[in-house]
């Protein structure tokens, strides 16, 4: 079986491509055959050891899954062989992970994939889209008819925000490069705002005359004073990036208003929060609404050389599909 791992925590050099030994599922698992799979920023955390989770070397490298069902434990019931499958957490918490020709998914982690979804397109939004529903739902309680502030929502994860919290009857403000404005607002976005304008808080404030009842940045920047000051009444921060920023808190807004923040990272939900972001996921891939902005195709011995383009920054909004070199 060939697979992408490392044997020591360290750069994208550290990452290797050649054989492993076969996969044999447990009773509660699922062996798939993989079809494709990506590279997100956390597994660039993983493997360099800047998120600390249990590995064992050997150490397959990856999260996400789109494959078809090769075996099934006795005690993993709902899947037959021949099944088309996704899921989104692989690697990590003891996990190996996804960049291999076969992996074994515990049969809580994973799900069926709609007829008439292409794996290419589903494999590069199941991560972002399901960090999107957590922060929107799980963490930021978000209800119909309030505003929801997405910064950076022309990326990956800001586009499924924007997706999923208009698809839940919320107004969305975005604030995007100047030339992404018409993707935000043909996504859904009541309004789209340059990031870059100088008068960009003073025309935020205009956008939401009521306030912002949730406030999500997937630029990592976590401009916090900004932020707390568009908050509405017991307005929610959702903190969903930027691993290194450290900013300042104003406490007292804060406070004074009854708003929260509250952090998450997708690595610690749990198997039930992820089985119901599934289900909404699944939803709109079946309608097709929720779909890559950008992919790139390789064979899975390109991992080291994704991971470095990932970590340059090279990869401006692209999603890089992996696919075993067999099938590439």
């Amino acid at each position: 079986m060939r697979a992408a791992f490392i044997e020591a925590l360290g750069p994208p050099e550290n990452i290797r491509y050649g054989e492993l030994p076969s996969l044999r599922p447990g009773p509660t698992d699922i062996l798939v055959d993989v079809t494709a799979t990506t590279v997100n920023p956390v597994d660039t955390f993983v493997r360099s050891g800047l998120f600390r989770t249990p590995v064992a070397f050997p150490f397959v490298i990856g999260r996400d899954v789109v494959g078809t069902v090769a075996a099934a434990g006795p005690a993993a019931p709902g899947f037959a062989v021949g099944d088309r499958v996704w899921t989104n957490s692989l690697g990590h918490g003891g996990r190996q992970g996804a960049a291999s020709e076969q992996v074994v998914v515990p049969a809580d982690r994973l799900y069926h994939l709609p007829e008439g979804v292409l794996p290419e397109e589903a494999v590069a939004v199941v991560h972002p889209a399901a960090t999107a529903y957590l922060g929107l739902f799980t963490h930021g309680r978000l209800r119909a008819g309030e505003t929801v502030l997405v910064a950076g929502a022309a990326g990956n994860v800001g586009s499924a925000l924007v997706t999923l919290a208009v698809d839940a009857g919320a107004r969305v403000v975005a604030t995007a490069s100047a030339r992404d404005l018409d993707k935000c607002l043909a996504l859904g976005a009541a309004e789209a705002l340059d990031y870059r304008d100088p008068d960009l808080a003073e025309r935020l404030a205009r956008a939401c005359p009521g306030g912002v009842d949730l406030h999500l940045d997937t630029s990592g920047e976590n401009d916090l004073a900004t932020a707390v000051d568009l908050l509405a009444p017991r307005g929610r921060i959702v903190l969903l990036a930027g691993a290194r920023s450290r900013p300042v808190l104003p406490v007292g807004p804060l406070y004074m208003k009854d708003c929260s923040i509250a952090g998450f990272v997708i690595s610690h939900a749990t198997s039930t929060e992820l089985a119901e972001a599934a289900v909404g996921i699944n939803r709109l891939l079946a309608a097709g609404r929720l779909r890559p902005l950008a992919v790139e195709t390789l064979p899975l011995s390109a991992a080291a050389e994704v991971h470095g383009r990932m970590e340059r920054g090279e990869l401006h909004g692209v999603r890089v599909v992996l696919r075993p070199d067999s099938r590439a």
